[in-house]
């Protein structure tokens, strides 16, 4: 089970120490990508989970929320306590938060 999240709360998560991952592909990720967010496609999600920290919340983000939402589901089996960002980036971006 996890958690969906608007932008604001995840803005408010990343202040508190939580940790972002996007899981939208490289292309995606080189052209827009929010600041903090460390890049774990989802084509890569299953082999590379692990790398998250499982002290800290994650917060998933993609592009619309869908993708992050299945990454979301996988990590919550591993004992992960994760949230997915509704909406994505696009979301993110139309709240007027930070990307680069």
């Amino acid at each position: 089970m996890f958690e969906r999240i608007t932008p604001l709360e995840a803005k408010s998560r990343l202040e508190s120490g939580s940790v972002l991952i996007d899981v939208r592909e490289q292309d995606e990720w080189d052209a827009v990508h929010v600041p903090q967010a460390t890049l774990i496609p989802l084509s890569e999600f299953q082999a590379r989970y692990t790398e998250m920290p499982k002290d800290k919340d994650i917060v998933l983000i993609c592009a619309g929320g869908v993708r992050s939402a299945q990454a979301a589901q996988f990590a919550a089996q591993y004992g992960y306590t994760v949230a997915n960002l509704e909406g994505g980036i696009n979301a993110w971006m139309a709240h007027g938060l930070p990307v680069e």
